[in-house]
């Protein structure tokens, strides 16, 4: 973890955001996956992360704005415990170590909430993302169960400070890149005809776990790339396929990585294969909405497969009705910190939109930051080019763009399945900055490394 006044600085900075009334974190608890001891690996909430630096199940946290004070609510491991987890810190000493010595037990938080509201105190809530969350709600604020009503102030004051990263969270993210970088690296010298999607996975999540780091999460390793997020690992590679690659690991602190890679089956791509994937892509820098730059990729992309002979008419119209969509039904990136698509928990129109309202245009709606790119963003642009065939004929019958698509060249390209590059970047004063270390990402380059 952070020092203590990492932790201390940023629970003030909140404090002060929101002004008044007491914010509630609940933490997670573990998840059996078929019993109650056959858990899932155990990940702990990433807001209280940042503010407690606790990565440990069955808490949760009180800041009391109005009485200045800061709780942690968890009960001290008992002799079963440490026979089966061994010996650790007590939940004080944890606590202490990021500048907190109120510690109570777990119970002891139903006492305190209520008191809070027989008070008339506000008490602040994040959006919830598991029924733990809900149910904990229910129980203890009375909250009925799907009708949770978040804090918009809380909100958007975690989201006003996890945004913008500090250099030492910079410095844990590149790390994180580092790996996720070497683990792509691998994959291209494993991928080859004859070998099952399963074990480029197997190679890819070795180079994490070699350096104690989980995956950031499930790896996509999947020669159906027009599938987006394709987590099956069951076919065998065949000459001539390409095996495109979504994974990404996460520190031991829990700060992600996430890169993308499509490499030939083959030690060269075919002909068909380099003239799809070396269409370019994007610009980043200060000031500008990131709407823009999806929007220009787009352009960039409409225009590649109109030389192609995929398209047709304006790209830029072409783009502004939606006809993109054939190729990129995607985002082009999203935030990227704590959580590999950044406090998406906390809802894309605080997080990727300051508030405003999403478009719901089919392809668009799916770009996940649409804001003025500040520094201090981490953000991962992805572009990429998928031939989807039930989308293909779905909108032939709806006879949707004709004036941009070209569905007979369409038709002899419903194998080609799909292909996308994604790079992790930080937003600076000037530009960006690629974090981690540079993967291939021209055709001649992978095939280089693929060699």
């Amino acid at each position: 973890m952070f020092s203590k006044e990492t932790y201390i600085a940023r629970r003030a900075k909140l404090k002060q955001s929101v002004g008044s009334g007491l914010l509630l974190f609940i933490g997670n608890d573990e998840c059996g996956m078929n019993y109650a001891d056959n858990t899932y690996n155990f990940r702990q909430d990433s807001t209280f992360l940042y503010f407690f630096g606790l990565p440990y199940a069955g808490l949760s946290a009180i800041i009391d704005i109005d009485n200045d004070k800061e709780i942690i609510f968890g009960d001290e491991l008992t002799i079963d415990d440490i026979v089966w987890m061994g010996t650790q810190p007590t939940l004080k000493e944890k606590s202490e170590a990021t500048g907190l010595s109120d510690v109570r037990p777990f119970n002891a938080i139903v006492d305190y909430l209520k008191k809070a509201q027989q008070s008339g105190q506000t008490i602040h809530y994040l959006p919830t993302y598991r029924a733990e969350h809900r149910i904990k709600l229910n129980a203890w604020l009375n909250v009925p169960i799907g009708f949770e009503k978040p804090s918009v102030p809380f909100i958007m004051g975690v989201v006003n400070q996890r945004n913008y990263k500090s250099a030492e969270e910079i410095a844990e993210i590149d790390k994180a890149c580092i790996v996720t970088a070497d683990m792509h690296l691998a994959a291209m010298r494993t991928v080859r005809p004859g070998i099952r999607e399963c074990e480029v996975a197997a190679a890819v999540a070795e180079v994490a776990f070699k350096h104690n780091y989980p995956l950031s999460f499930p790896i996509i390793a999947t020669v159906n790339g027009q599938t987006l997020h394709n987590h099956d690992h069951s076919h065998l590679i065949k000459s001539g396929d390409m095996l495109l690659l979504d994974a990404g690991a996460e520190t031991e602190m829990g700060y992600a990585g996430d890169m993308s890679s499509t490499i030939p089956a083959d030690k060269k791509f075919t002909q068909r294969q380099r003239d799809v994937y070396d269409i370019p892509v994007a610009d980043l820098r200060p000031g500008v909405n990131f709407v823009d730059v999806y929007e220009h990729s787009c352009a960039v992309i409409m225009q590649g497969m109109k030389d192609l002979g995929f398209a047709k008419g304006d790209p830029v119209e072409a783009v502004k009705a939606g006809a993109h969509a054939m190729f990129m039904p995607c985002g082009l990136g999203h935030m990227m910190g704590l959580d590999v698509h950044d406090m998406e928990n906390l809802g894309e129109v605080y997080v990727g939109y300051n508030g405003k309202p999403k478009s719901t245009q089919f392809g668009r709606k799916s770009l996940r930051l649409g804001r003025e790119l500040e520094p201090g963003f981490v953000l991962t642009i992805e572009p990429g080019i998928y031939f989807i065939p039930e989308l293909m004929d779905l909108w032939r019958k709806e006879g949707k763009f004709t004036e941009f698509l070209n569905y007979d060249k369409l038709e002899t390209y419903k194998d080609f399945s799909g292909l996308r590059n994604e790079e992790d970047y930080l937003i600076t004063e000037n530009g960006a900055r690629l974090l981690g270390k540079k993967i291939p990402v021209h055709a001649e380059d992978v095939e280089n490394e693929h060699c």
